[in-house]
């Protein structure tokens, strides 16, 4: 655990996701100067759970979960300081300490989360329905990124790029940065992002070939996963072998925009 300069806002940053602020505060300023000291240069992010971003009467409540932001470009704009980052590790605040003059807290990594090539059709579904959702979703309202945006060839590192592109609410993406498993990740990215798309847009009264298809990998995804999962008779002879329960433990699960 170590202590950490933070920067509270308004939005929430995944891993491998590019964040740019306006800094303007005197007290990120000072942040700013302390972190571009260091190497390397890295700040934390966690979402306002109550208040404002800039500084006033009303006190901050601040969620505990977080991502690490590193710094990959300065620059100015109006007099203010210009930042661009990219969310690396995430974190987890286990006390917040007096503000000097910047928010600050100290923090635990959280581990990274591992690939499992089986997970592979799961993330390709929850692809297919993310830019499904955002491509429907730009017809109503206007969103942040593109239905076409490129994402990483790291499986884990465009996991997380879909969570940041998905139109989903604060709330909703605490929860998936809170994730404990990839395969956990993914299939909240899913189950949330179709819920988005049904309050985004209108009831589609008619499918088309982009429905069809995310209906067809729907369909695979659970064949696959009946597939995977044990029969009874498997049960049966696992429970013939006395304190197998005990010793085997759950199997690991494991932008460019």
């Amino acid at each position: 655990m170590t202590s950490f300069a933070m920067f509270p806002l308004g939005s929430v940053l995944f891993p491998h996701m590019p964040l740019a602020l306006r800094v303007f505060e005197e007290r990120y300023l000072v942040m700013m100067s302390r972190v571009l000291a260091g190497e390397p240069a890295e700040f934390g992010v966690v979402l306002i759970e109550s208040g404002r971003e800039a500084a006033g009467a009303e006190a901050q409540r601040r969620f505990d979960y977080g991502t690490v932001a590193q710094v990959t470009e300065l620059g100015a704009t109006d007099g203010d300081l210009a930042v661009l980052a990219t969310g690396g590790r995430r974190i987890e605040v286990v006390e917040w300490l007096a503000d000097d003059p910047h928010p600050a807290a100290v923090v635990r990594d959280l581990p990274e989360l591992e690939w499992d090539e089986r997970l592979a059709p799961m993330r390709e579904q929850a692809e297919l329905i993310v830019r499904r959702t955002i491509a429907r979703a730009s017809e109503f309202v206007e969103l942040p990124w593109d239905a076409d945006v490129d994402l990483s060839d790291d499986p884990v590192e465009s996991a997380w790029q879909l969570a940041g592109i998905a139109p989903l609410t604060p709330l909703d993406q605490v929860a998936l940065l809170r994730s404990a498993t990839m395969r956990e990740l993914l299939a909240e990215l899913i189950d949330l992002t179709l819920g988005a798309g049904e309050v985004l847009t209108t009831p589609w009264t008619a499918g088309d070939e982009l429905d069809d298809e995310i209906a067809t990998t729907l369909a695979r995804a659970e064949a696959e996963a009946e597939a995977d999962a044990p029969g009874p008779d498997a049960a049966d002879e696992a429970g013939d072998e006395p304190d197998a329960s005990d010793d085997a433990g759950d199997d690991p699960e494991g932008p460019r925009p």
